[in-house]
């Protein structure tokens, strides 16, 4: 073939309907950018969810980590990307708050939300030599004793589970800052410090404290979710002790904002399609991690009333600039 003949068959193609190109969908491989590190649940829940993906999309899935940040680096990139369906994300809470403390001009309308995949609710755990054997225990002391006697962590200072905190704080009526909350690089190096005396409660996900848990060296006293957790049967809810809050962390799959309607779909029925595969299912179960899928529209209205929540707790702790 001619440079001429390459140039014309080019100029063809190009004019060919967008609806000939978005049919074809997907025609080589998916990337997933993860915003945070290989291991951690982020990671571990689209690894489980690509499984399934893969195998609806047709195509091979190929999951990227790209963190840095507190998350900023790898939502930024998921942003930036073509819209073309070929480049996927797996957004987390942050995407509703980034702009409001200051870190990124990033909110929900920056992507295509495409559906939760996961939630892992927020929890309370003390180490097993702790003075407070139950949930009830433990609040009346947190409501009798001053301010700072309480010290927990689990993330950055912000992050969801430092909102966990202030929630539970709000729905106690006492100040959302009473419980000195310490900033730490995830709950695997929070945990350590609370077996070893440095912290007295730990507001992460029971999730991560479930191997302590098992070894003896800690105690799940509480889960901040509106039903028991079928992976902790015998650990009760906040609400169970008349504390009306819950929290979750959620994972989802997103796109850059103005993909498509038409990939979108595609997208988000391939995703149903993965999700309810047992294989999906069953891995995150087995890990105490709730599958959930709301698809496009009902996760949209979520992030804006999340959004909104957050930027409540955000603001009483004097972190929205």
């Amino acid at each position: 073939m001619t440079l001429i003949q390459k140039m014309l068959t080019g100029v063809a193609l190009a004019c060919l309907p967008a609806g000939a190109a978005l049919a074809d969908y997907p025609d080589r491989p998916v990337t997933i950018l993860v915003p945070w590190g290989a291991g951690g649940g982020t990671d571990t829940i689209i690894r489980i969810f690509a499984t399934g993906f893969e195998e609806a999309m047709g195509q091979p899935i190929n999951v990227v980590n790209r963190d840095g940040g507190s998350g900023v680096v790898g939502h930024m990139a998921i942003a930036q990307a073509r819209a073309d369906g070929y480049t996927l994300g797996a957004c987390t809470p942050e995407i509703t708050y980034f702009k409001s403390i200051g870190l990124a001009d990033l909110t929900p309308e920056k992507f295509t939300l495409i559906s939760r995949l996961a939630l892992i609710p927020a929890g309370i755990t003390v180490a097993q030599d702790s003075p407070y054997a139950d949930l009830p225990a433990l609040v009346e002391a947190v409501k009798s004793e001053p301010a700072g006697h309480f010290q927990s962590s689990g993330s950055g200072i912000g992050g969801t589970w430092h909102m966990a905190t202030a929630g539970f704080l709000k729905a106690l009526g006492e100040p959302v800052d009473k419980i000195d909350f310490i900033p730490s690089k995830g709950g695997a190096p929070a945990l350590q410090d609370m077996v070893s005396g440095g912290l007295n409660m730990f507001t992460g996900s029971p999730v991560e404290a479930k191997a302590l848990a098992d070894a003896g060296e800690v105690r799940i006293l509480g889960i901040m979710s509106d039903e028991r957790s079928d992976a902790f049967p015998d650990v009760p809810t906040l609400k169970e002790s008349g504390v009306e809050f819950a929290l979750s962390n959620w994972f989802s799959l997103c796109a850059p904002a103005g993909l498509p309607e038409e990939v979108t779909a595609k997208l988000a029925e391939a995703a149903r399609e993965a999700h309810g595969a047992a294989v999906v299912q069953d891995a995150l179960a087995q890990r105490g991690i709730t599958p959930y899928f709301d698809g496009p529209e009902e996760f949209s209205t979520f992030a804006a009333g999340f959004a909104d929540e957050a930027g409540t707790l955000l603001g009483e702790l004097g972190l929205v600039n």
